[in-house]
């Protein structure tokens, strides 16, 4: 299980370094575009869209690096005045909420990708962008976000059953004071 979940954590930082990328390259796009357009009035096109998918890529690939390193928003304002097995199970119930909507969003991203190269659908731009092209990365950022929310479900049940409550709160429980601090200083 650690194997798998070391693995997880390595391409989730590869997925994360690949979607910055990709958002600091449509940032260039786009500060060209608008100084071509400023200062010689010429437009070389569809930089909006192309940041567009950029952003929707990044995003979905940055989702599993969030959860490893547990910074997905909470609303925790009574979760610290819970006993620490309110916690655990609030927490366990949290990342399975989570994977239960990632599977939602997976599924319906599946019909979505599967109309769209079945359709063979463009985009209604000037590029007439094939629309699969970005889809099958934003849908491989979501299946790999729904996995790596079944492997911390698993991980996390697994660690209960044999008591040990400290991975489990590792895994998927908020992070300490301390455990911030550290994160500040590197």
């Amino acid at each position: 299980m650690d194997r798998l979940l070391d693995t997880a954590r390595k391409i989730s930082r590869v997925f994360v370094w690949a979607g910055g990328t990709m958002i600091i390259l449509s940032a260039l796009l786009v500060t060209i575009e608008v100084l071509l357009r400023k200062l010689f009035n010429v437009s070389i096109g569809g930089a909006d869209e192309l940041s567009g998918y950029a952003f929707g890529i990044a995003t979905s690939l940055g989702f599993a690096y969030a959860l490893f390193e547990r910074a997905h928003i909470r609303v925790d304002a009574f979760y610290n005045m819970f006993p620490v097995w309110l916690k655990t199970v609030s927490n366990l119930f949290g990342i399975a909420l989570m994977a239960g909507f990632a599977g939602v969003i997976c599924t319906m991203a599946w019909q979505m990708v599967a109309d769209t190269v079945s359709h063979n659908s463009h985009s209604i731009t000037p590029m007439r962008t094939p629309l699969a092209l970005p889809q099958i990365p934003w849908l491989a950022g979501w299946v790999f976000f729904f996995a790596c929310c079944l492997l911390l479900v698993v991980a996390s049940l697994k660690s209960l059953i044999s008591g040990d409550m400290k991975t489990v709160n590792s895994l998927i429980g908020t992070k300490t004071i301390d455990e911030q601090i550290e994160d500040e200083k590197v």
